[in-house]
């Protein structure tokens, strides 16, 4: 269990390097990345193919181990924590959106929103996911499975499920990366809108300048920094 800090913001990285192995010799990914983002901010992380955009994500959101710095969620380090210790650290206080929208096949829309909430043991989790579907504009789709979605329309059940839980942080890598304009404006939309009324704080990587405009600030990275 982890005591709260009501003070402490939702994200913050302190001279954050990451170098991981390769054929060629060690790579270093990011080098040197500091950043906080504060309760209920919007941040877009842009830049170019390569520059470390996704691997920020990664260790800001506790998938990846930072090599050396401090990478902390609510005021406390994930560096000393396990993988299990990191999951426990994000539940019911952060959730990822990616642009692969990574639904099980064999659940309907609202079972993959829904499955996070018993796991979480979150009361009246069937009718929280129904509410959530609804408001992402797929009340009527509720029994469909992945495949018989469209890809907005996948991504919105994506988004539903990342926010039913209504997390503090929400990352969202790309969300809008495999949509065609019109999708990606819909779903862009709603993100913001949907956030605003959680109150989450949102760290977005995008290449999409005009939605990164829509975030309160921008953090610009080239060749693992943020510049």
């Amino acid at each position: 269990m982890f005591d709260r800090d009501e003070t402490a913001p939702p994200l913050h990285l302190d001279a954050v390097t990451l170098t991981l192995p390769s054929a060629a010799g060690p790579v270093d990914i990011l080098r040197g990345v500091s950043l906080t983002v504060k309760a209920g901010e919007r941040v877009a992380v842009v830049g170019s193919s390569g520059s470390g955009k996704s691997s920020l994500i990664a260790v800001a959101a506790g998938l990846e181990r930072p090599t050396t710095g401090t990478a902390s969620l609510f005021g406390t380090d994930l560096g000393p924590l396990s993988e299990d210790g990191r999951a426990r650290l994000r539940r019911g206080r952060v959730a990822l959106v990616f642009q692969q929208f990574h639904l099980l096949p064999n659940m309907t829309a609202q079972e993959n929103v829904s499955a996070p909430l018993e796991i979480a043991g979150v009361d009246n989790a069937t009718q929280t996911a129904r509410v959530w579907l609804d408001r992402v504009g797929l009340g009527g789709r509720l029994d469909h499975y992945p495949q018989q979605l469209s890809g907005g329309e996948q991504q919105r059940v994506a988004l539903a499920r990342a926010l039913a839980g209504r997390p503090a942080l929400l990352f969202a890598d790309e969300p809008t990366g495999n949509l065609d304009s019109a999708n990606a404006k819909g779903v862009a939309e709603l993100m913001f809108n949907l956030v605003a009324e959680t109150g989450a704080a949102l760290v977005l990587v995008t290449h999409d300048l005009a939605l990164a405009a829509r975030a309160d600030r921008q953090a610009v990275m080239a060749d693992g920094l943020i510049v």
